[in-house]
């Protein structure tokens, strides 16, 4: 990570001449790219580390073909002579999800879906003119391959670990004529591909666009599909008709013509379907693969959403085993299988987090239960040998940001939190009434300290568990800090 966070200094100071006053890596999500805030006086840009080239050239070049047509995405200031690093444009911290939840489904959030689909009709139309779709990273076009791929990703990776029987041919026939059907499509231009309310930045009511480096030619039903069903949203029925309508005008009025809207809307619910499996087809991978937490806490309300569509599914094609198999896996027994059980007011477990030093010796449990946890952080380099985190603590901004960039404290923690979570959900299910987790280091000082907070804010978020924290070498590491003073 270090070096990751020179060549970002390198690369800065070779387009801005002057030196960053601070670098900070922005929380991680579903991909391997590696985010950073670049500051600078009174401005901030983001930088990107991705060591797929071929993915980071294809949004640099899609970024400064639609930048030409002055169409809402961030501008490409830098990138370094390995293309493994660039500098865009920092469009703002706010997505249109955060403006929905902070808001609520009213006017004004209304009003920001209805300039991001305004928005999405001229990307889609202006965008693809002149385009080079060459730079694509897989197919240059969301056809009949490219959808028989999102339908199999969804099989092999949620639908096959239901462990359900089914007759494989007619599934497979069934995929055939529903991809067969959705590339018969005329309206054909630039497809976002990941068109979600996080990919769209609000600032100062305005909204602007990132994250389409999955972009292609295909169908205009998807990108609003994606948009309008997208399951953290929970748009009700009326604001997606409405919207759909909005969206019809505003293609209409850029193409200088009327769309057959009954052919375009019988199409739209099948790019509805096919977004809401590739959804669940990533959500399967990253969360039962790849035992990712986020995405496994997403599975049940992407199941739900996936439900609301089967119950009224009109796709103007016959897929009778397929559609058998999707009402099973909407069911509500299997939604629960994927719940994650939550502590309520009368749960009895308490959950205590201990940071300590091994110097000190391991806290003692005094309940009657005995066990629990005991993780050794001393593994991951320690702050504590730089003389800039001496006097600081796992609490202070500084150390969170060197454990976050420049350690492996992420993979630990991730490890940890599988083991961990095994024992708070069983304990919630027996109504056991106490678990304790130790986490120990050199001094008690640094390490420890920020693997028991951010494991305190990991099940208060998951299962919502009364969680005791203490600290117990925190007298010694505020007392070094006054005598710094």
């Amino acid at each position: 990570m270090e070096q990751i966070v020179k060549g970002l200094e390198n690369l800065f100071f070779s387009f801005s001449k002057q030196q960053a006053d601070r670098i900070e890596k922005l929380p991680q999500s579903g991909s391997d790219r590696i985010y950073f805030r670049i500051y600078l006086n009174d401005k901030t840009y983001i930088g990107t580390h991705n060591l797929n080239v071929k993915e980071n050239n294809t949004f640099i070049s899609f970024s400064r073909h639609l930048k030409s047509k002055n169409l809402p995405v961030p501008g490409i200031y830098a990138v370094n002579e390995d293309h493994t690093i660039y500098i865009q444009e920092d469009l703002g911290t706010v997505s249109l999800i955060d403006k929905l939840e902070t808001n609520g489904h009213g006017d004004y959030a209304y009003s920001l879906f209805q300039k991001s689909l305004q928005q999405l009709a001229q990307i889609q139309i202006l965008g693809h003119e002149g385009l080079d779709y060459n730079w694509c990273l897989t197919a240059k076009e969301f056809g009949k391959q490219a959808i028989m791929s999102d339908l199999l990703y969804f099989k092999y990776y949620f639908l096959d670990t239901l462990r359900m029987p089914y007759d494989k041919q007619a599934m497979l026939d069934d995929f055939e004529a529903l991809s067969s059907y959705l590339t018969q499509t005329e309206l054909k231009y630039f497809m976002f591909r990941d068109f979600q309310s996080r990919n769209i930045i609000v600032n100062n009511d305005e909204v602007s666009f990132i994250d389409y480096q999955g972009g292609m030619q295909g169908a205009l039903q998807y990108d609003v599909a994606s948009l309008l069903w997208q399951a953290r949203a929970g748009l009700s029925e009326e604001w997606k008709s409405s919207l759909l309508a909005y969206y019809i005008s505003q293609v209409e009025e850029l193409l200088g013509k009327q769309i057959d809207k009954a052919t375009f809307i019988n199409q739209y619910d099948g790019y509805v379907l096919i977004r809401l499996l590739q959804v669940l087809g990533a959500y399967g991978f990253r969360g039962l693969f790849e035992r990712k937490a986020h995405f496994l806490a997403s599975l049940p309300l992407a199941l739900r959403n996936m439900k609301d569509f089967v119950e009224n599914m009109r796709i103007g094609v016959e897929v009778p085993e397929f559609h058998r198999m999707l009402k099973i896996a909407v069911s509500d027994e299997i939604i629960q299988r994927f719940e994650t059980i939550q502590a309520n007011e009368n749960t009895p477990l308490v959950v205590k987090i201990n940071s300590f030093s091994y110097k000190k010796g391991i806290p003692q449990d005094t309940t009657n239960n005995g066990g629990g946890f005991v993780f050794d952080c001393r593994g991951i380099l320690n702050p504590g040998r730089f003389d800039q985190y001496k006097t600081l603590s796992g609490k202070d901004k500084q150390v969170i940001d060197f454990l976050e960039q420049q350690t492996k404290m992420g993979d630990f923690l991730n490890s940890v939190f599988d083991i961990v979570d095994i024992s708070v959900e069983d304990y919630l299910r027996r109504d056991f009434d106490s678990l304790m987790i130790n986490f120990g280091c050199t001094g008690g000082q640094h390490r420890s300290v920020y693997a028991a907070e951010q494991t305190a804010r990991h099940l208060k978020n998951k299962f919502k568990v009364k969680v005791e924290l203490h600290h117990s070498n925190e007298v010694n590491w505020v007392r070094t800090l006054e005598k710094s003073k």
